[in-house]
């Protein structure tokens, strides 16, 4: 009897001791390692989900979504996930190969005639593969699309001929919003719908995501936003929203942790959701295979290197199968993060512009859940952020080391200004404002100081910080015009030359009919004339020519460069004559009639 009495107490006890320990939650003490981050990293808010085993299992939201106004960060604070829409692109592309409508391993030439890159090996062999692995042998050139608002996704794709490589094709990773875009018209031009349109009715939809959206004016429109910030010599400052619909298929969502939730499951569940199926296994196992070495050194030990997949980034973690994906756009950043052998996705939001501790949260969450030791990255990251505030103040201190003291502008300022084109990065505006010059590109306007010689810099203290500290090296031409400016937009090839354009007006009919009459050279007629929308040149005797623009508003003669017309007008603007210039020098013709 006290044999079975003794046996009875302790079963009981191990079942109270299995108890205890099944109550145990492995995020116990999370809240407080999260708090302890927005104070270390100076985070107004932080949103973040987790799903285990097909089940949502932690879903907070920390700090203020609004500094100002102390409105709080929730489950349901609309975020922007930045690169993190990269996978939603890659899973409607999957989608449509699913469809027979898209092959991953055909020529986009296939789909998209009109596509062109600069390097013609790339041009015919390119594959939807290729753009969403960034192995197209074109470094970012991000300034071609940052802030532009004015250009379709077609005429973005029509640029990139004039955008030049640094890599041969499918030689190097470099990551490359751009042809994300073209992956997006891709979408557009074999559905006959907008990427936007596809991804709402093809995965939002069957997701249950209907608070979700693709741009940020949209989320403005919605009563739970979290407003952009950024830390400024150690103040958290708000900062505008950038407008990035035109690269929406590289990283325009705007979400919550709530909605990201069921497209964690789906990556998880081999593409089915519940009872649905939104992508075949076979087609996201692709996605989520390794296709491109990104070629990075081994950071720490636990983490090997990583290799990119279509949206993704895999690598073992502490001996864990890991994809993950950062976003960030300003004054936000996102980490997605799945462990697809382990049932656990997660999904970290910040609002506050280029901060690592997203990452850092999600490598200590899996610790906890994993039951692993607690991370060493942490405290590593912390001291690497002291040091990189005390490299930041170094660097302004010492910024004039490598200016040229003692030195002038080669031109009056007002010979500065102008409009200068690039045909891939577009225009490029020079004015001349209360005697000083100030750059405008993609709508970004920028003071500019006289650095040394005939180079002028972005100046530092802008609202808009993206372009500052930048060098506008302006180059003169054999005429002693100023022709061109260099700008370093893409730090991957040389300095982006932008070309001085031609006043418009030498273009214009109804302008250059004052032009139009009889010169006498030497007893010789030079008969100016309207043809077309230029000008021509008539000499007894000679063949007809035409005359071209030039920057200083004379006309050179084409195919005799060396020859060049300016045109002399008097006090009432009336053109009396017209100066021949000449390799010998230069003569004067009077107008005849």
């Amino acid at each position: 009897m006290r044999l079975c009495l003794r046996i009875f107490l302790l079963v009981l006890l191990c079942r109270v001791v299995s108890s205890a320990e099944s109550a145990h939650d492995p995020l116990d003490g999370f809240d407080a390692f999260v708090s302890d981050v927005l104070k270390e990293w100076n985070v107004p808010g932080m949103a973040i989900g987790i799903v285990q085993s097909n089940k949502t299992i932690y879903a907070k939201g920390f700090g203020y979504r609004d500094l100002k106004q102390k409105l709080p960060v929730t489950t349901n604070t609309l975020f922007a996930i930045g690169s993190t829409t990269k996978a939603f692109t890659c899973v409607m592309l999957g989608i449509l190969v699913d469809e027979g409508k898209l092959d991953w391993d055909k020529p986009i030439r296939n789909y998209i005639p009109e596509f062109r890159l600069q390097d013609p090996h790339a041009t015919e062999l390119t594959t939807a593969r290729d753009l969403v692995t960034h192995r197209t042998g074109l470094p970012r050139h991000d300034f071609v699309w940052y802030n532009n608002t004015s250009i379709s996704r077609r005429e973005l794709m029509q640029r990139l001929p004039y955008l030049e490589p640094n890599h041969a094709f499918r030689e190097k990773y470099q990551y490359n919003n751009l042809m994300y875009v073209v992956a997006g018209h891709l979408i557009e031009t074999v559905t006959g719908q907008s990427w936007e349109e596809n991804v709402r009715q093809r995965i939002f939809g069957p997701l249950g995501i209907t608070n979700s959206n693709f741009s940020v004016r949209d989320s403005q429109s919605n009563d739970n936003f979290a407003l952009p910030y950024q830390e400024q010599k150690g103040i958290v400052k708000r900062i505008p929203f950038r407008n990035i619909d035109l690269v929406g298929p590289a990283g325009a969502i705007n979400s919550t942790v709530h909605e990201m939730l069921p497209w964690l499951m789906l990556n998880l569940n081999k593409g089915r959701l519940g009872d649905r199926s939104i992508i075949n296994a076979s087609t996201l196992a692709d996605i989520h295979s390794p296709q491109m070495t990104m070629g990075d050194t081994l950071g720490r030990p636990e983490t090997s290197q990583p290799v990119y997949c279509m949206g993704w980034t895999i690598a073992t973690h502490r001996g864990h199968r890991r994809l993950a994906h950062g976003g960030g756009i300003d004054g936000f950043v996102t980490q997605v993060m799945l462990l697809p052998d382990d049932g656990v996705g997660m999904v970290i939001f910040g609002n506050l512009d280029g901060i690592t501790p997203c990452g850092l949260v999600a490598k200590e969450a899996m610790a906890r859940l994993l039951n692993l030791p607690p991370e060493e990255s942490y405290a590593e990251a912390l001291a690497k952020r002291k040091k990189a505030k005390e490299a930041d103040k170094e660097a302004g201190a010492n910024k004039n080391l490598n200016r040229k003291s003692g030195t002038q502008p080669s031109h009056p300022l007002s010979e500065y200004a102008g409009e200068f084109d690039h045909p891939g990065y577009g225009a490029l505006k020079v004015a001349l404002k209360e005697e000083k010059l100030e750059a405008q590109l993609n709508g970004m306007i920028v003071p500019l100081e006289h650095w040394h010689y005939d180079v002028f810099n972005s100046v530092e203290g802008l609202t808009d910080k993206i372009l500052e500290n930048h060098k506008f090296n302006f180059v003169t031409d054999a005429d002693g015009n100023v022709s061109t400016v260099a700008v370093n937009l893409e730090a991957a090839v040389d300095p982006i030359q932008f070309k001085r354009q031609v006043d418009s007006r030498l273009f214009d009919t109804n302008y250059l009919v004052r032009f139009v009459g009889e010169f006498d050279l030497s007893g010789h007629t030079l008969a100016i004339s309207v043809a077309g929308s230029g000008l021509t040149l008539s000499i007894t005797g000679e063949p007809t020519f035409q005359l071209v623009p030039k920057l200083d508003g004379s006309f050179a003669v084409k195919d005799h460069t060396d020859f060049a017309l300016k045109f002399i007008s008097n006090a009432e603007n009336r053109v009396t004559a017209v100066q021949v210039q000449r390799p010998g020098g230069v003569v004067l013709a009077a107008r005849k009639t």
